[in-house]
């Protein structure tokens, strides 16, 4: 079974910036749409920000909008999610995916190939 990798988490000051990279070491997924989620302790997973096969479409949740951006570079097979602005209620282990099917970006049973995801903490 194919999974991603995810990194660039870790500890960070409220206001402060971190960039998480998603790969996909040995298959391409250049032709899908990715998705990047969040689950905090004893919450749902949670959509946060979502990419199409090119970069041409992006899609956010409203809490993130202004403060995240997603990207991707097929020629390195990896998705980004820049992140701004952290705040407090941001800390979450954060989860690539790729999104396999359906419209709605924000499903996430409409994605598949999950990683082990990547811890980010914010501290006020």
């Amino acid at each position: 079974q194919v999974q991603l990798v995810e990194s660039g988490g870790g500890l960070v000051q409220a206001g402060g910036s971190l960039r998480l990279s998603c790969a996909a070491p040995g298959r391409t997924f250049s032709s899908y749409a990715m998705g990047w989620f969040r689950q905090a302790p004893g919450k749902e997973r949670e959509f946060v920000a979502g990419i199409s096969w090119n970069g041409g479409r992006t899609s956010y949740a409203d809490s993130v909008k202004g403060r995240f951006t997603i990207s991707r570079d097929n020629t390195k097979n990896a998705v980004y999610l820049q992140m701004n602005s952290l705040k407090p209620e941001d800390t979450a282990v954060y989860y690539c995916a790729v999104k396999m099917r359906g419209s709605d970006w924000d499903r996430a049973t409409h994605y598949d190939y999950w990683g082990q995801g990547t811890q980010v903490t914010v501290s006020s």
